[in-house]
């Protein structure tokens, strides 16, 4: 399996990048990493040895980029003003350069549709990305989540951190703007288990916001033996990108 890893300054974070691409082609799959992982991550822990068969038989493309914005939300001394703004600054990050990386390594067609994914926090940037972006994201595979991020630190809901939020923008979306339109010919998977560090009331949260919007969507609940942990997401998104990708 191919490996290629890429390098450059971002202005906009304000710090190096690092891009990550497995497979030769097939549709492109963002994996974002959890907390405060590097692009490298899903490789340590086994995630993109889950998903070989689907990289081996050209379904897909696998990328993953520094966990830069889940960063912020953990580091210590943090503020709620602080992490929303690199929030933002990390999702313009991935539209203004992630994306045309990804679009020019897979041919240069800059109205190719991506599949993003992600477990704790990297299924909160997944869901952000596809719902700020659904042009540029159609599908989103979101394990484990966590999808409201005051849970890491005490703070109203500011601005930036309205905009940076699905669980807070979407319902203010107007009924007749072709933002809406687009989402809802998105799809949104939301996965997790009942075992140790699950939060399942997350996800429904999630799903009752979007489907209150009619945006297309479904909850998967695994059992109790289903922990928060890379166990889990090592059979969750192989099979989830096996019905995705078909």
């Amino acid at each position: 399996m191919s490996k290629e890893v890429g390098k450059w300054f971002s202005h906009r974070v304000g710090q190096e990048v690092q891009l990550v691409r497995w497979g030769e082609s097939g549709t492109p799959v963002l994996v974002f990493p959890t907390a405060g992982g590097d692009a490298e991550e899903g490789e340590r822990f086994y995630l993109i040895d889950a998903i070989s068969d689907s990289l081996a038989d050209c379904r897909a493309k696998a990328y993953s980029v520094d966990s830069i914005a889940g960063q912020a939300w953990t580091e210590r001394g943090a503020t709620m003003q602080s992490a929303a703004d690199m929030q933002n600054r990390f999702d313009e990050m991935i539209v203004e350069e992630i994306v045309p990386a990804i679009r020019q390594d897979c041919g240069g067609d800059e109205d190719m549709k991506i599949v993003v994914a992600g477990a704790s926090i990297g299924a909160f940037n997944a869901l952000a990305a596809i719902c700020r972006h659904p042009d540029v994201f159609s599908k989103a595979i979101c394990m484990s989540g966590t999808y409201d991020m005051r849970k890491f630190m005490e703070g109203p809901v500011i601005p930036d951190y309205h905009r940076a939020s699905p669980l807070h923008f979407v319902p203010e979306i107007p009924e007749d703007s072709p933002h809406l339109e687009k989402l809802r010919e998105t799809f949104v998977l939301l996965a997790h288990g009942k075992g140790r560090y699950e939060s399942p009331e997350e996800s429904w949260r999630v799903a009752s916001c979007l489907g209150a919007r009619e945006i297309p969507n479904r909850v998967d609940e695994w059992g109790e033996e289903w922990h928060h942990d890379w166990v889990t997401w090592r059979d969750m998104l192989p099979k989830y990108l096996d019905e995705l990708l078909d």
